[in-house]
């Protein structure tokens, strides 16, 4: 007992976690800056493929479908692979869309390739949270934690100022070209520092779980999405029944969980109400970030005529205070803990919400 005590003492003595985080960072920020990035180059992929806005938006919606889809199944993965195993194959993922798109002749390659970038980011992201909670202490994860929130929050912000940036001195096919030595960098960064961290246990496959899991996930993504083609939509049949099956098949793979003693995702979480709350808060930010940094652009470019790069500086306030104040927040939440800082965060952005929504809309209604 003694020895395997040491053993371990020994082991996590020989990790090495700086370099890890920072490997595993720069690849979950590229994957994230890839989500919006594109957003600022939408009308001129429209223009060159000859496109409608509801086909090319497809290629961010497309994107966090696949993320919706492999997230979950990713934790699945974690069991069966090593870690450098994991960051070697979602690089190389990553790397290959990247290069396909940068070359893309039309649109459904491109989507193919965003696809691929996709199946990248998937892979990383679980990756990153897991990994940088196995080999940080508790009482240094508030600090490493606000670093994460650095690249989850500022890369999808940023990524349409650069962008647009990009568009307007070259063209859209750029941003994937600018991208790829940073994927190659840290490639090759993760092959010399990145070190096997997690347990494997290679639990039993439960393919109804993958299945029910994808067909949930999936169907209220791809509903959602159909939905936003238009008012009317939310009766169409290719909403609706996506969004049921999905919905479904979240509540069939639910209780298939429930009932396992292995299940693919541990559910049971949900019983801590800290980890609800955390989790519902994280999702409202991503959604407020994900949708200003899609919708904002598009408007800005198609309806008010302005560049690529000035229509980007809009959403850069933003993105650079995410980048500020995400490790000052983690060593905040090191001190004082996350109520003090949860609830005014809160209060400030739905305040802030309430104020930008009326301006947004008296801005839209003088433009008609």
């Amino acid at each position: 007992m003694e020895t395997n005590t040491q053993t371990k003492q020994t082991k996590q003595q020989q990790i090495k976690p700086i370099p890890i985080a920072i490997a595993i960072m720069i690849g979950s920020f590229i994957g994230l800056f890839s989500e919006t990035a594109l957003n600022m180059a939408f009308t001129n992929i429209m223009e060159d493929f000859h496109i409608d806005a509801s086909a090319v938006q497809w290629l961010t919606t497309g994107y966090l479908l696949v993320l919706g889809i492999l997230v979950p199944i990713s934790a699945l993965l974690l069991q069966w692979f090593s870690t450098r195993q994991l960051f070697s194959a979602s690089l190389i993922f990553s790397i290959a869309g990247t290069v396909v798109a940068a070359l893309s002749p039309n649109f459904e390659i491109l989507l193919i390739a965003r696809v691929i970038q996709a199946i990248g980011t998937g892979l990383l992201l679980p990756l990153m949270t897991n990994v940088i909670l196995i080999v940080f202490p508790p009482e240094k994860r508030g600090t490493i934690m606000g670093m994460m929130g650095l690249v989850i929050m500022c890369a999808p912000a940023i990524g349409p100022t650069l962008s647009g940036l990009i568009v307007d001195s070259f063209s859209w096919n750029a941003i994937f070209w600018i991208c790829l030595p940073l994927l190659i960098f840290t490639f090759c960064f993760g092959l010399v520092y990145m070190q096997n961290v997690s347990t494997i246990t290679k639990p039993g496959i439960d393919i109804l779980s993958i299945i029910l899991s994808s067909i949930g996930f999936g169907g209220i993504v791809f509903g959602f999405s159909n939905a936003g083609e238009g008012a009317g939509a939310w009766g169409e049949p290719g909403v609706l029944v996506p969004l049921i099956a999905g919905v479904i098949g979240l509540v069939l793979f639910s209780i298939r969980q429930f009932k396992m003693e292995q299940p693919m995702l541990n559910l049971r979480v949900f019983k801590f109400s800290m980890f609800t709350i955390g989790l519902l808060m994280v999702f409202l930010c991503m959604m407020l970030i994900l949708s200003v940094s899609i919708l904002l652009p598009m408007y800005l470019k198609g309806s008010l005529l302005i560049t690529a790069f000035a229509a980007g500086l809009v959403l850069l306030p933003g993105g650079i205070v995410n980048g500020i104040m995400s490790p000052i927040t983690g060593r905040l939440f090191d001190k004082y803990g996350p109520k003090y800082l949860v609830i005014p965060g809160f209060v400030i952005t739905t305040v802030l919400q309430a104020v930008e929504i009326p301006l947004l809309l008296n801005l839209v209604s003088k433009e008609k």
